[in-house]
């Protein structure tokens, strides 16, 4: 017998589903936040900007990828059309993915490998499929009820 008494393993249990989702939305808002924050307080947005060069990519781009991580991150966590934010993310860990592919597998490895951005493509992609999940700000009842006035 599976979790709160499903019978079966291959589905999703529609009690819990949207706390999962919830889970899920949190962790990834959590990861969008933190990088934007890493290349703004730590790194710097000029030593960021130097790495892009580095890896080929126009220095330039590191202001609009932060501001894209850390506006993307605020509506993901707060659940306001965080599944399409997510898709809409996803190029940026694809990039990453690509600039460390050529240090390997493991994202602990020198330079960082590529397997922690295509981990979070996926889960960008998850979060894409499945929902916002509970207690997103798009589906509160006080914006239903501005919606539909």
């Amino acid at each position: 017998m599976g979790l709160a008494g499903s019978s079966s393993d291959h589905t999703a249990d529609p009690r819990l589903a949207p706390y999962g989702a919830l889970l899920l939305r949190v962790a990834l808002a959590a990861m969008w936040i933190s990088h934007a924050l890493l290349k703004i307080l730590v790194f710097t947005l000029p030593g960021a900007a130097k790495f892009f060069d580095s890896a080929g990519l126009p220095g330039v781009l590191v202001y609009p990828v932060v501001t894209a991580e850390l506006i993307g991150g605020v509506a993901i966590l707060a659940g306001l059309y965080g599944r399409q934010v997510s898709l809409l993310l996803t190029p940026i860990l694809l990039v990453a993915a690509w600039v460390h592919f050529p240090n390997g597998w493991v994202f602990t490895a020198t330079g960082g490998g590529w397997e922690y951005p295509i981990f979070l493509a996926a889960a960008s992609i998850v979060h894409g499929l499945v929902g916002d999940g509970a207690l997103a700000l798009k589906d509160a009842r006080f914006l239903s009820a501005v919606r539909t006035a």
